[in-house]
């Protein structure tokens, strides 16, 4: 199942995809060299197929939810 995440939330990079996709009206790929493991983005939208937009430092990139997590809330183990 893929985690939600809202609009405009921050997100991290937790893993690299072999490649990335650009987030553009025409859409490219690029080597996953482009980000880092940690680099931190904001949630633009939601794509079919389970992708998300994701905008970072140098450029916006569709991802999918395995490969990010949420910055906004705390890690479960800090909830007890």
């Amino acid at each position: 199942m893929s985690k939600e995440f809202a609009i405009g939330s921050k997100v991290r990079l937790v893993a690299l995809p072999p490649y990335v996709k650009t987030a553009e009206p025409m859409p490219m790929l690029r080597p996953s060299d482009v980000i880092h493991i940690g680099e931190e983005g904001i949630v633009i939208d939601r794509r079919p197929g389970g992708y998300w937009g994701i905008r970072f430092t140098r450029g916006a990139f569709l991802l999918d939810s395995q490969y990010i997590e949420s910055t906004d809330s705390p890690p479960e183990s800090h909830l007890e």
